[in-house]
């Protein structure tokens, strides 16, 4: 079995041993049974809206390399999404690429550069955020070092990320050179892999197009805000908006952790700690972790099983395809 899923379920089942510990059962199923139905369908429609507005978002991004159709993209990413869920050490990850280099001309490195930019406009969106809680707000000290790293780290992205588009041409002779070191064949190869694959970051170029990007990626996490802040209403927990903020960011960095299938148990922790720091009882965290993880995949596992037969894949297929020579078709 692989080093990496082991980890993964052995890090799960003590994330899960470590939200469940101390908790008096009765009382969680008392407060699931006080659950609000309304707040949590709202809760569900705003999930789904936040797919699509990814979808879209992903389209404006591959749009310098091809013009596809939204269906396509709704389709591609609720099964990649899927895929990320099901497929433990992240290796979900490659799904989006590769359907939709199977679905269009746009090569699976290119598809995969396009997915790194939508990275760093999601950790631009949420250093944002959380930059704002930070000033506002008197949070523990480990959440302000916690956000001090994470912001170091998205600068870095975003500096790589754009110095590879603005100064293209010396990036690629830069590797160029390096991979003249490489067995002539092999080099070939990875030099074709790397210019798709900058290629997916033609729409930083594009200044109009990259600030509507930066607005979607707004309102994307708003709306996952937004997610949040009407399931804490469903539980009737009498909290501002700023838990939502905290959740949310304490919840995405949690779920960034290769773990078990379907985030099971850093899911469900990232939540209990989050709302711990507004005073929130552990078996009423707990609740409230159980069903909007349950929620966040079945709203997953529901569009990504009914557009799967239009996008089916595998594993050896997806790393078969990145190890292939990505030159002209």
């Amino acid at each position: 079995m692989n080093k990496k899923l082991i980890f993964g379920i052995v890090l799960g089942i003590v994330l899960i041993y470590f939200s469940v510990r101390g908790i008096k059962f009765d009382e969680t199923l008392f407060h699931l049974k006080r659950i609000h139905l309304g707040y949590v369908a709202l809760s569900l429609f705003l999930m789904v809206f936040m797919q699509v507005l990814r979808s879209h978002r992903w389209g404006v991004i591959l749009k310098p390399l091809e013009n596809i159709s939204q269906l396509t993209l709704f389709s591609v990413t609720c099964v990649g999404f899927l895929a990320i869920a099901a497929i433990p050490a992240r290796i979900g990850e490659l799904a989006r690429p590769y359907l939709i280099a199977k679905r269009s001309s746009i090569k699976m490195s290119s598809a995969l550069g396009t997915v790194v930019v939508e990275r760093a406009l999601d950790s631009l969106a949420i250093l944002t955020i959380t930059i704002v809680v930070l000033m506002f707000n008197d949070l523990p000290s480990w959440m302000i070092k916690s956000g001090i790293i994470f912001f170091i780290l998205t600068l870095l992205m975003i500096a790589m990320v754009v110095g590879l588009v603005w100064r293209r041409e010396d990036a690629v002779l830069m590797i160029e050179r390096i991979l003249r070191l490489l067995p002539g064949k092999l080099g070939d190869k990875v030099n074709q892999v790397i210019h798709h694959f900058i290629d997916g970051f033609l729409v930083i170029a594009d200044v109009k197009r990259l600030l509507y990007l930066l607005f979607l990626s707004a309102v994307v996490w708003l709306a996952d805000v937004a997610a949040i802040y009407t399931m804490l209403l469903a539980f009737g927990f009498d909290l501002p908006i700023l838990a939502s903020f905290v959740v949310m960011v304490i919840l995405v960095a949690g779920i960034a952790i290769p773990t078990a299938p379907g985030f099971i148990g850093n899911w469900h922790y990232a939540c209990i700690l989050g709302l711990s720091l507004f005073n929130i009882a552990k078996p009423e965290a707990f609740s409230f972790a159980l069903v909007y993880h349950f929620l966040s995949m079945m709203m997953i596992v529901v569009l990504g099983v009914a557009f799967l037969p239009f996008n089916k894949f595998s594993i050896s297929d997806m790393t078969k395809q990145m190890g292939q020579n990505q030159g002209p078709r």
